[in-house]
């Protein structure tokens, strides 16, 4: 294709990209019943506090997407060396395309589109190292707040309690021992017939060392903390006579059990709304204020990256044409 061409084909790609954001966004947000319960519920209280709780909210997002553009940095210096802003870029980027798309998918069109065209499948790959740390932590994290859950809210006896307690811990000790020794994953993807011909795109796992898998592990884990504090600070700001620790487990299960359902990222509002409004109807009976305060860590943590994120959509680099 001439690059003449090329250039017409990606300026058009990248419309249709900020397009179909834009709609999938507008179609989402207007009319949102949760987002004005939420409003509503904020206007009896004192408006220091809502200014400074949502400005921490705001910050801790910032925070968030900054850890895993460092993440992402760290995963691809290897492959291929960026700058920091490049990789923060390339992760607002990202969600602006996953936003639309099936389980996200399309973040990893909007962050190996800018790399060099040669190392963007070993992006792919690397990108997958850092979903499977944020997956592990998310899970062993659950499955001990499930764990406590079963304990502590729902009645049986002492022997099933400890099977689950025994199948619990199997489950976290499988997940950790699946990361930390991920390169066992090269030779079975090689030993598979149809897959063999990938390899030598799949032998950067082969790089992750421990050293280098545990640094990616504590930015996963700091990611965990930044998002779950940002459901703290909101709750509580809404709901102050509910316990900390109880919160922040109900937190957890509502990540494990949204991360076990796929879905699009514009729906994830709907399975968090779901999940928050059962286990929390557990220690609250103030079911709307948990769902209006779900909704709007979404708009934060979500929609407004992506909105971000569209500031970048025409650097993406589709046939490596660009300066």
């Amino acid at each position: 294709m001439a690059y003449k061409n090329k250039k017409h084909l990606s300026i058009l790609l990248k419309v249709i990209i900020l397009v179909l954001a834009a709609v999938f966004i507008y179609h989402k947000i207007s009319n949102n019943t949760n987002l004005r319960n939420f409003k509503a519920l904020t206007h009896s209280l004192a408006v220091t506090k809502i200014y400074i709780t949502l400005s921490l909210v705001f910050l801790l997002m910032f925070i968030n997407w900054l850890l895993e553009a460092l993440k992402w940095r760290y995963l691809v210096r290897e492959i291929e060396q960026i700058s920091v802003w490049k990789s923060i870029e390339s992760v607002f980027c990202g969600l602006t395309l996953a936003v639309f798309t099936p389980n996200r998918i399309g973040e990893y069109g909007g962050r190996v589109f800018f790399l060099s065209p040669k190392r963007r499948i070993l992006g792919i790959v690397a990108m997958a190292v850092g979903s499977v740390g944020q997956m592990v932590v998310t899970n062993v994290l659950g499955a001990l707040a499930v764990l406590w859950f079963l304990k502590k809210f729902v009645e049986m006896d002492d022997s099933i309690y400890t099977a689950f307690f025994i199948g619990g811990l199997g489950f976290c000790a499988f997940f950790i021992l699946f990361y930390f020794k991920i390169r066992w994953l090269l030779d079975l993807l090689t030993n598979i017939s149809f897959l063999k011909r990938f390899k030598k795109f799949f032998v950067i796992l082969a790089r992750y060392k421990t050293s280098s898998l545990f640094r990616v592990f504590l930015y996963c884990i700091a990611r965990f903390v930044v998002f779950t504090s940002q459901y703290c600070l909101l709750i509580s700001m809404l709901i102050p006579q509910i316990p900390v620790f109880q919160m922040a487990m109900m937190v957890c299960i509502l990540f494990f059990i949204q991360s076990a359902l796929p879905s699009l990222d514009l729906l994830d509002v709907g399975v968090r709304t779901l999940t928050a409004s059962f286990f929390f109807s557990y220690i609250t009976h103030q079911e709307v204020a948990i769902i209006a305060a779900t909704a709007f860590i979404w708009l934060v943590n979500l929609i407004i990256p992506a909105i971000l994120g569209s500031a970048f959509v025409f650097k993406l680099n589709f046939f490596g044409t660009n300066n």
